[in-house]
């Protein structure tokens, strides 16, 4: 989720279900305490009495969530009406403006169709000219794409090692190595992306180690696939290095400014890349990445900043995003679709836990160690104190506080929402609000679904918790994030939310103030050029001033993109 592994040698602690209930988790179905023996001839007689009754009085459904004694998530067939969880039940803009492209298997890809109602209205537009740029991008996905002859042709190619060169098909192709946290990886793949458009290649996106990608997302693009098939003939590319000669810097440093003899070209942009490789930033593709049939990028990183430093892209990215600071944003809302088992698990705790509050707060805490640390809890509590995000309690012995109401008299309620991969944190909130009455009357109730104790790599399971925490802190209404933290970057990007992030603290110590409200929405990018890419001067440390590009609010060395000049 981080470029920073997880400190932790810990193992993670049995997690045999989601916060709190002793019945199947909400979120992954599991149960605390089996007794599905008990259960399963109640369940199989309640569930075929109900059957007959949908059958004959409710539109088709899909029914998902095949474990005798899971919590059941129905999917309607149709966009409209469906039962959203504001209770809601017009039929809403699925297609997001003409954003996403009609003509999809409504029940293929449930989230596609059903997150208009989860979320809130879209505050950044997309502009008329992407929904152009993307259709086309679409059509060159169908025609280029993994089964078509182009497809196979380039390939073979490949495979042969002929080198391909301005090829008279137009099909020329960016393939995505995937790895590290799911954080860096939804970061990389949306940067790829946006290059790909720029650059008019097909995207192809190596799925990961036990075939992840697919069990997380659905296909964004119709009539075609996104996933790098397995028999891709290049069959080390994961394995690849900055020092190969195909690096776009060892090009660029040989002074040969030329591809032949290469079969592809590579761009490293790892965290950790050097200024060369850097360089690909400033190329200007239409004399030399251009010509090359295929392209191989590594990056763990956020690109569409660096992307600005380049006159050549820069021109085409302001006729797309009039509003700089809506990138990740309007890109993950056409790209980003969970699949039905990662939105069964969103929308199963979401309508459990959070769907009833009037205010929902997410918190976000990454910790690179392995104990809980007191100074952690201590600051994020500071955060929300000081920013009024959270009420304080009551010492013991004070008067009753009066109670803020909400529609229909009730008390006001506030849903907090907790990721980590410790449940201290956690216990410790909850425990606070559970002890002492809030100084305001407010009725504050603290969740978190998963404690995973370390974070694990290309592991299913793992990785599918991470996304359904990851889209449900971002459709919360306020939220607080760990610095430098890439998963933190996702879930408000993805939300259009402006967050509160916490700062690294010095020496075990809460840092004064706690934290900050950043400028943007914008994930932040650790890896651009910092050199001006007019003098590709990349041994002087010169880097241009650009609008609406600032440094990051937790890493100096990392620039956002903002909506202010």
């Amino acid at each position: 989720m981080d470029i920073t592994t997880a400190g932790s040698s810990a193992e993670a602690r049995e997690d045999p279900g989601w916060l709190g209930v002793e019945e199947a988790s909400p979120l992954t179905g599991k149960n605390k305490v089996t007794k599905v023996a008990a259960e399963a001839k109640r369940w199989s007689s309640l569930v075929n009495a109900t059957l007959v009754v949908l059958i004959m009085t409710m539109p088709p459904l899909i029914f998902i969530g095949g474990r005798l004694g899971a919590p059941t998530v129905w999917i309607k067939s149709t966009v409209a009406n469906l039962g959203a969880p504001d209770g809601e039940g017009s039929k809403k803009d699925a297609l997001l403006g003409g954003l996403l492209a009609p003509g999809f298997d409504e029940q293929s890809c449930a989230s596609r169709y059903q997150s208009v109602y989860y979320r809130k209205n879209m505050t950044r537009q997309p502009s008329p000219y992407l929904i152009k740029r993307l259709r086309d991008h679409e059509a060159l996905q169908r025609r280029c794409g993994p089964g078509t002859e182009p497809y196979i042709r380039a390939t073979e190619r490949l495979r042969s090692g002929q080198q391909v060169l301005d090829s008279n098909d137009g099909c020329n192709y960016l393939v995505l190595i995937s790895y590290r946290g799911l954080g860096n990886r939804i970061l990389a793949t949306t940067s790829a992306f946006l290059y790909a458009m720029l650059t008019n290649r097909v995207l192809l996106v190596d799925p990961g180690h036990g075939d992840t990608l697919p069990k997380l997302f659905c296909e964004p693009f119709p009539g075609t696939t996104w996933v790098l098939p397995s028999n891709f003939p290049v069959t080390n590319f994961r394995d690849l290095e900055e020092a190969t000669p195909e690096n776009y810097a060892n090009v660029v440093l040989n002074r040969s400014r030329s591809v032949t003899g290469l079969r592809f070209v590579y761009a490293f942009l790892d965290h950790a890349s050097s200024q060369a490789s850097r360089l690909v930033y400033c190329d200007d593709h239409r004399e030399f990445l251009h010509r090359v049939q295929w392209m191989i990028l590594r990056t763990d990183q956020y690109m569409p900043p660096g992307l600005f430093f380049n006159p050549v892209y820069r021109e085409e990215l302001e006729r797309m995003f009039p509003r700089k600071d809506s990138v990740f944003y309007i890109v993950s809302r056409y790209l980003l679709h969970p699949s039905n088992e990662v939105w069964g698990m969103i929308t199963r705790f979401y309508n459990s836990y959070l769907k009833k509050a009037d205010e929902r707060l997410g918190i976000q805490i990454r910790v690179f160690d392995d104990k809980p640390l007191q100074h952690i809890l201590d600051q994020v509590l500071a955060c929300t104190s000081q920013e009024h995000l959270l009420p304080g309690v009551e010492s013991t012995g004070g008067e009753a506080p009066s109670l803020p109401t909400a529609a229909g008299g009730r008390s006001r309620s506030k849903a907090v929402l907790i990721t980590c991969l410790s449940s201290w944190y956690h216990d410790n909130i909850r425990e606070m609000y559970w002890k002492s009455a809030s100084t305001d009357g407010e009725v504050v109730s603290v969740h978190q679904p998963s404690h995973e104790g370390r974070q694990h790599w290309y592991h299913d399971e793992h990785d599918m918790k991470a996304l359904a925490e990851i889209y449900l802190l971002s459709l919360t209404d306020k939220i607080v994030t760990t610095g430098w933290s890439t998963f933190g970057y996702v879930a408000h990007a993805l939300g259009g939310l402006t967050p509160y992030i916490t700062v690294k603290p010095e020496n075990e110590t809460v840092p004064d103030p706690p934290c900050m409200r950043t400028v943007s929405m914008e994930p932040c990018a650790f890896t651009v050029p910092n050199f001006d890419c007019a003098k590709k001067n990349f041994g002087e440390y010169n880097p241009p001033r650009i609008p609406n590009i600032r440094t990051c609010e937790d890493a100096f060395w990392g620039v956002k993109l903002t909506d202010t000049e």
